[in-house]
């Protein structure tokens, strides 16, 4: 068996050819590490909503800031559009971030008409968007995709959860009251599935348009019905109108109010007295024990001068998500398959407690019943646990 003999002109060629893609593959790597990850930030910064925004973005920055200013190696950039939760508006907004700001991936947004516009942007160009509040069931139902994740909850999840509250406290007659949009209307329909499935009859739905807030009328319309228990949604400016206008007609002390927990989260200072004792559900309670959340109302409090709210948890937790993903794939945002596989399998080490993920890209979460006591929503105990959406229509 005879060998052939390799001259060392060649191999010296084959020696610098590999050295020469080393190279190139170092600095295609360091590249990478250079370029700014472009985050475009849609929220409302003004309306009913816009406290709300706010701390979705701090939370997000928040998160950002305790990895350095970096996910996955890379800097982040911010475009920011105010999204003034006008679903009129949205569909060009989320087309602006996209293509001629060329974000990397979409974080937005409160009102759910206007994510889901968002959603069948970032569906029609595959761009990765990430729902840090709106829970709109169809972004994670009819809509879901493999590049559309939420951090908050599903629009169904606190109704159904704090519908089997009162189903399991024998309350028998309920009426319902929320703004005529696509997030009342889904919360009060996880309210109705679990309160009539425990037992109850829901004897009538009432609504106003969004973002409306003269309540008497139907306030009166509930004194004269006289259920048992009341349920509503509301959130921001009109929760505060609606808390207040309640206490105000005598209802306080007369009907239990039952609600998704967005109706005292980031509102009690300015609701006062009229809040307390009201019953809520939500993901988040201002009391909760755990070491994570601590921390992080500690270093939001000293950032910001302010107390963290719910809206500001499922920012930190958009943040925690897209870096868990970027992580796995050390910042190469291209590399779509693998980032994607990462965040659907990310386990969360988030304020509110631990949470997954379900097929659909929406978190598995514990809800807790919460009370309104002084300034606080006391964490009463659990409403439901690992409470997953049913995520009906999704085909992934």
């Amino acid at each position: 068996m005879s060998h052939a003999i390799v001259p060392s002109s060649t191999l010296r060629h084959v020696a610098l050819a590999t050295a020469v893609a080393a190279a190139l593959g170092g600095l295609s790597l360091q590249a990478v590490a250079q370029e700014k990850i472009k985050v475009g930030l849609m929220l409302p910064y003004t309306g009913t909503f816009a406290a709300l925004g706010v701390a979705i973005e701090n939370g997000f920055r928040q998160y950002v800031d305790e990895q350095g200013g970096k996910l996955g190696g890379r800097a982040i950039e911010f475009v920011k559009v105010d999204d003034e939760s006008d679903p009129a508006k949205a569909a060009d907004n989320a087309n602006k971030l996209v293509k001629r700001d060329n974000v990397d991936v979409m974080v937005g947004t409160v009102h759910s008409g206007v994510a889901l516009a968002m959603a069948k942007v970032a569906k029609d160009n595959d761009t990765l968007l990430i729902v840090p509040n709106a829970g709109a069931d169809a972004i994670t139902g009819p809509l879901c995709a493999p590049n559309i994740f939420r951090s908050s909850f599903s629009n169904w999840q606190p109704g159904y959860a704090i519908g089997k509250v009162a189903a399991e406290r024998k309350f028998k007659t309920a009426v319902t009251l929320t703004w005529k949009y696509a997030a009342g209307d889904e919360t009060v329909r996880g309210f109705k599935e679990a309160f009539e499935g425990g037992g109850g009859k829901v004897v009538k739905e009432l609504n106003l348009p969004f973002p409306t807030v003269e309540f008497q009328a139907l306030l009166t319309e509930i004194a004269a019905t006289k259920p048992d228990v009341v349920f509503v949604f509301f959130a921001g400016g009109g929760a505060v109108k609606f808390v207040k206008d309640w206490s105000a007609a005598g209802l306080k002390d007369k009907i239990p109010l039952y609600a998704s927990g967005f109706l005292t989260d980031g509102t009690l200072e300015a609701q006062g007295d009229a809040a307390a004792g009201i019953m809520t559900a939500l993901h988040y309670a201002d009391d909760l024990s755990n070491k994570r959340d601590q921390a992080f109302r500690l270093q939001y409090a000293k950032t910001y001068k302010l107390q963290p709210d719910v809206y500001a948890v499922q920012g930190y937790d958009a943040a925690q998500l897209l870096g868990a993903g970027l992580a796995a794939v050390k910042g190469d945002i291209k590399n779509r398959d693998a980032l994607v596989k990462a965040m659907e399998a990310a386990r969360i080490d988030s304020p509110r407690g631990p949470f997954t993920l379900s097929k659909a890209h929406n978190p598995v979460q514990d809800f807790y019943l919460r009370q309104v006591v002084g300034k606080v929503n006391k964490n009463v105990g659990l409403a439901a646990k690992g409470l997953a959406d049913p995520a009906r229509g999704c085909k992934m």
